[in-house]
C-alpha cells in the first residue's frame, strides 16, 4: 500500500465515525520519522477511542498492522502509529492545549528556539 493510499484510508476511516475538525499536516520536510501527521477530534472519551479503533480496524483489513496505540485507557488522547501515517485523536480541550497542528507547522529555527 502506498502513503497516499494509507493517508486516503486513514481519513476515510475518520470520517466514517464523524471525527471533527479533520487536520491533515504533510511533514516531509520536517522529519524522516513520518510523511504525515493527522489530528481529529472525538467529542468524548468514547467517541475518541471509537474513532481511534476504527482507524486500527481498517488498517488491519487493509493489511497495515500499526507500530503502536497509545491512550487508549484514558480516551482523551489516542495516538495511532502506522509508521508513515501517524494519527492522533484527541478531545477538543487536550487538542487546544497541545496545539500540534502549530507545533508541527512553526519553522525550524522556531522549533529550535523553544528546545
Amino acid at each position: 500500500m502506498t502513503v497516499d493510499e494509507l493517508r486516503k484510508l486513514v481519513l476515510k476511516a475518520l470520517d466514517d465515525l464523524k471525527a471533527e475538525n479533520i487536520v491533515e499536516l504533510d511533514v516531509r520536510d520536517k522529519t524522516d520519522v513520518m510523511d504525515y501527521i493527522i489530528v481529529a477530534s472525538g467529542n468524548s472519551k468514547l467517541h475518541v477511542k471509537a474513532i481511534a479503533n476504527n482507524v486500527v480496524m481498517d488498517a488491519k483489513k487493509a493489511g497495515i498492522q500499526p507500530m503502536g496505540v497509545e491512550g487508549e485507557s484514558e480516551g482523551e488522547w489516542m495516538l495511532v502509529d502506522l509508521n508513515d501515517v501517524v494519527v492522533h485523536v484527541m478531545q477538543p480541550q487536550v487538542r487546544d492545549f497541545y496545539d500540534l497542528e502549530s507545533l508541527w507547522q512553526m519553522d525550524v529555527s522556531r522549533r529550535q528556539e523553544h528546545l
